[in-house]
């Protein structure tokens, strides 16, 4: 295959080594995410074993995802100190061991703290996963890694509720945590073995830094969930705010730390800044179309939960088939274009789901939804490259953070804004308006980084002929 081929000058690793680290990354990444939507499935299961209500098994979901999206940048930060490589293995051994200790557990407060670890363990891996790619591959093949990435995720998010309903018609719920282990022991040990060594950065750590970004972070997640809930305004407006004092914080510890955990002159790469403007814009279209339309096909279509999880199929599947040929394509051709193209045929497939009603049919939503799956799948990877590509590569850490925070925080406002619209009473299908909306700012932002873009990739080509 091209992507484990060794040409004269590559950086990265060997050929044949790519193979390994690659298949470390890969189970790693499908253990967070075929986690995540295999409980959410489960999530009604295990509450009625543990004899508790819908609103406190919520929380099995919801603190996973709270501290992982708390420990992101400050994880990206300690790889930094530690190197990467031991950041994965501590991450993927917390992880393992705490499936282990979830599918032990027999009460809710058992289960919770085993969930907190998960998130601890998953937030290792993703923080870095990114940049991993870009140490592993040659400069040549980045966008194709990051294609590969893609279509990972995307599987994961596909074969997660149909494996869950497959486990559970068979098995208990604790089943679901257990098939973590073995995947996770293999994992372990392909990337002992395979993943790349480097060398510790000198320096300090800024503390501080990392206690405000987890404040941030943290307080932004549930001040999102409460309003996606309708809670009361005193109650997220209250998280909301300490969300806003924590970003201050953090802002201003950046720019007078002498080894600030996310250095600001990153954002002053316009084609870095406007890569990951346009992601997170995306994502949120992408998560509020998916909370919207679960609504959308339950209550007014008449679907059932397992139902509407097969009607999603199509987009990551669509993302699956187009992401790594957008990967490849984006080292070739200038990566704002396919990632432009990829948003305009998005919003046009947002567009068409927002105007579906009763009469469409199964069918019918089927195709507006890969669609929307195809321009996902063709803007992601060329945008990724992008981001990772328009830093040098000792910065690829704190992308790879950045690119993960932005993916997270986006789809996390995207379900707030569903949950805020609906309990205004607003229909469904102005929601999913709003997602074309925001996906037509990602698309202008995208746009306006194409002369730069195509000026990178002059240089490139010019660098590489004169290898």
């Amino acid at each position: 295959m091209r992507l484990f081929e060794t040409r004269p000058g590559d950086d990265g690793l060997p050929g044949p080594e790519r193979l390994l680290a690659v298949l470390a990354l890969v189970t790693g990444t499908l253990m967070a995410v075929v986690d995540t939507t295999m409980i959410n499935l489960a999530l009604p299961t295990i509450a009625a074993d543990l004899g508790v209500s819908a609103s406190r098994a919520v929380w099995i979901t919801n603190l996973f995802q709270v501290v992982c999206a708390a420990f992101l940048l400050v994880f990206a930060g300690v790889s930094e100190l530690i190197t990467r490589r031991r950041l994965y293995l501590l991450g993927l051994a917390t992880f393992v061991m705490a499936a282990l200790g979830a599918a032990l557990s027999r009460n809710l407060e058992t289960l919770l703290v085993f969930r907190a670890l998960q998130g601890l363990g998953a937030a290792a891996t993703l923080s870095i996963g990114p940049s991993l790619y870009r140490a592993i591959f040659p400069s040549r093949l980045l966008g194709s890694a990051l294609g590969l990435s893609a279509l990972v995720v995307a599987g994961g998010y596909a074969a997660g509720p149909t494996l869950s309903g497959v486990i559970l018609s068979f098995a208990d719920w604790p089943w679901l945590f257990a098939l973590n282990v073995p995947l996770g022991l293999c994992s372990l040990w392909l990337a002992r073995r395979a993943l790349p060594r480097e060398t510790p950065r000198q320096g300090g750590f800024d503390t501080l830094g990392a206690l405000y970004s987890m404040l941030m972070l943290a307080s932004f997640f549930i001040a999102m969930d409460a309003v996606g809930h309708a809670a009361p305004v005193w109650q997220s407006g209250g998280w909301g705010l300490l969300a806003v004092v924590g970003c201050a914080l953090f802002v201003r510890r950046q720019r007078r730390a002498p080894y600030p955990l996310l250095p600001l002159s990153v954002f002053a790469e316009k084609r870095f800044t406007l890569a990951v403007s346009a992601s997170g814009l995306a994502f949120i279209g992408q998560g509020l179309t998916f909370v919207a339309l679960s609504f959308f096909y339950q209550e007014q279509m008449g679907f059932s939960p397992l139902e509407t999880a097969w009607l999603f199929t199509p987009w990551p599947l669509a993302i699956m088939l187009v992401g790594p040929v957008a990967g490849r394509l984006a080292d070739r051709f200038n990566p704002s274009l396919l990632s432009s193209t990829g948003l305009l045929l998005l919003i046009v497939g947002l567009v068409a789901l927002a105007l579906v009603d009763e009469s469409t049919g199964v069918a019918g939503s089927l195709w507006r939804t890969a669609l929307c799956g195809i321009g996902f799948g063709l803007f992601q990877p060329p945008n990724n490259r992008e981001m990772m590509g328009s830093l040098p590569p000792e910065r690829s850490a704190n992308v790879s953070g950045v690119m993960s925070t932005t993916r997270t925080v986006g789809q996390s406002l995207g379900v707030a804004l569903v949950g805020a619209a609906l309990a205004l009473g607003s229909p469904v299908q102005l929601t999913l308006w709003l997602g074309a909306g925001t996906t037509l700012l990602a698309l202008l932002a995208s746009l306006s980084r194409v002369s730069l873009a195509q000026r990178a990739l002059v240089e490139r080509r010019a660098s590489s002929v004169g290898e």
